[in-house]
């Protein structure tokens, strides 16, 4: 009788002992095999940013139009540049596994965009889409001559029947592709993409543009933001920012339209609103630690909305510099170890 609580004991100990050593050689392993990817996604992330993102090219354009559209490649890839980050980021630091990786899809998405649709415009110029850019069916819903569909509403029924209604604006998804077009596509199947001619069209004409702009205000009262100046895109926080934002924080197809409104209006006459709107956030997420759930989209998208090159690597640097950890920021100058 004695014998058997020994020997469970014992295999007790075995098991124990057997468990401790599967795991240190799992630890090892891994160990290994994440140093291995660090120094592998090192090199494979400096390939994104050069791929899929000019900012830090030394061509110091507006937009994004240097990059070679033969190949999709940037002509330069940060070359002779010297960035402030490596002062901050400690030296013997890695980025381990792959939670730190840089948002390949976002990235590809929003160089499409910086570009101007290369492969879009290409597909139209194919299929000979001319009565469909003579319709300017968004220009004629903001010249408040079409009613948008499904929901049969004209522009300025909108802003005066919609304001300020935000249970509304948070349940219709059929909206926000009318009030903030782009070349491409969106959820609502019955709306149409913007096109060359269209946005033209549109950025030549005083009352789109207004128009436009009371839209964009009734979004930003919507998410709890005001817009302070006409001439700069100058925004704040509204007086019922704390509700707002947390609607924000909780219905996150909101960063979708956000990064639809931004498009948009580096598409129609705004590009100058970009950059202030994607500094507030920025201010907001990474400063005072609001909308948590907003920051990842505004650090893959928002960001690199923004098509004026020199604003773009400020944000960035401003981005940086408030980031929690700066080893795991992985949208900085190619070439920078964390």
């Amino acid at each position: 009788m004695t014998v058997y609580p020994q020997f469970l004991n014992l295999v007790r100990l075995i098991q124990t002992l057997f468990c401790f050593t599967v795991s240190l050689a799992l630890v090892c392993i891994r160990t290994i095999m994440n140093f291995w990817v660090s120094t592998d996604r090192c090199e494979d992330e400096d390939d994104l940013v050069c791929e899929y993102d000019s900012t830090w090219d030394m061509e110091d354009t507006e937009s994004d139009s240097d990059e070679d559209n033969s190949t999709g490649r940037t002509t330069v890839c940060g070359g002779g540049l010297t960035r402030f980050f490596s002062k901050t980021v400690a030296k013997d630091t890695y980025h381990y596994g792959y939670s730190w990786r840089r948002n390949t899809q976002a990235a590809k998405d929003m160089q499409n965009y910086r570009r101007g649709y290369p492969d879009e415009a290409r597909y139209r110029q194919y299929l000979g889409m001319a009565e469909e850019e003579e319709n300017m069916a968004n220009l004629q819903f903001y010249l408040n001559k079409k009613r948008s569909e499904p929901d049969g509403v004209y522009i300025d029924e909108f802003h005066q029947d919609w304001n300020g209604h935000y249970e509304k604006l948070e349940r219709v998804h059929s909206y926000i592709q009318w009030l903030f077009p782009l070349q491409e596509p969106g959820m609502n199947y019955m709306a149409q993409e913007l096109t060359m001619m269209e946005i033209e069209a549109f950025c030549n004409n005083e009352k789109a543009k207004q128009r436009l702009l009371t839209s964009y205000k009734m979004m930003l009262d919507f998410y709890g933001i005001t817009l302070v100046n006409k001439e700069t895109g100058e925004v704040k926080r509204s007086a019922n920012w704390e509700k707002r934002f947390e609607n924000l924080n909780r219905y996150t197809h909101n960063n979708l339209r956000i990064t639809r409104i931004l498009k948009c209006l580096g598409e129609l006459g705004f590009p100058h609103y970009q950059a202030p709107l994607v500094q507030f956030f920025l201010e907001e997420t990474l400063v005072h630690k609001n909308l948590d759930r907003v920051k990842q989209s505004v650090l893959d998208y928002f960001l690199f909305a923004v098509r004026d090159k020199e604003q773009r690597r400020k944000l960035i640097e401003f981005a940086f510099e408030h980031y929690q950890r700066n080893d795991e920021f992985v949208w900085k100058y190619p070439g920078v170890r964390g």
